[in-house]
């Protein structure tokens, strides 16, 4: 009997995994417009048609990845926060690690901020985005509580917070700022945050 030629097998052991950890190092390497299932299959080495079973398109491998981002965010935040701690240290620590992961995932947080707004985004998604944006919200809310900053809406506070932490993330991601000046530069950056730029 004439031994038949092996053919690629269609998956393996953790195609999903496999197929994201490949698709985030197209990302890092060559930006979202060089992400393709056909090639993803290709590297993992399955057939073209493998990707289908997990990733029924390109936008949904781009939500997925977006997932993972915000879901290994919330982890960084989490194992950063101290509740017990005041609010000014508290915040230093939770800045840090947002910028930490900034600085190693600059075009996987860039992607995790295009799809929260894309309408096909899952309510998966929605409770990632809480985990992680939710989180410096409910320390202000709680900060609040303590009597340690202004009364008022915890969210809109927190845009102060958000802008300033991405912002430094941009400057970042521009070139503008080398990541040990940012890290440097965040307890500074929570102080003038927490008490304004005017003469005290």
């Amino acid at each position: 009997m004439v031994p038949m030629p092996e053919s690629r097998p269609y998956h393996h052991g953790d195609l999903r995994a496999a197929l994201l950890a490949a698709a985030e190092r197209t990302l890092r390497e060559k930006g979202t417009a060089a992400l393709s299932l056909r090639e993803l299959a290709r590297e993992v080495g399955v057939s073209h048609a493998a990707p289908g079973r997990h990733f029924k398109d390109k936008q949904a491998l781009l939500n997925a990845l977006a997932l993972t981002g915000y879901e290994r965010l919330a982890q960084a935040l989490n194992t950063a926060d101290s509740p017990a701690l005041p609010l000014e240290p508290r915040l230093t620590a939770l800045a840090r690690a947002y910028l930490g992961f900034a600085i190693d995932n600059a075009a996987l947080l860039e992607l995790m901020y295009a799809r929260k707004h894309e309408p096909d985004a899952s309510a998966q998604m929605a409770s990632a985005v809480e985990e992680t944006v939710g989180s410096l919200v409910r320390v202000l809310a709680d900060a609040q509580q303590r009597g340690e900053i202004i009364d008022g809406d915890p969210e809109e506070l927190n845009l102060v917070t958000g802008a300033a932490l991405h912002g430094v993330a941009g400057f970042i991601s521009a070139g503008w700022l080398t990541p040990e000046a940012a890290l440097a530069g965040v307890e500074s950056l929570v102080h003038h945050l927490l008490h304004g730029l005017r003469p005290r």
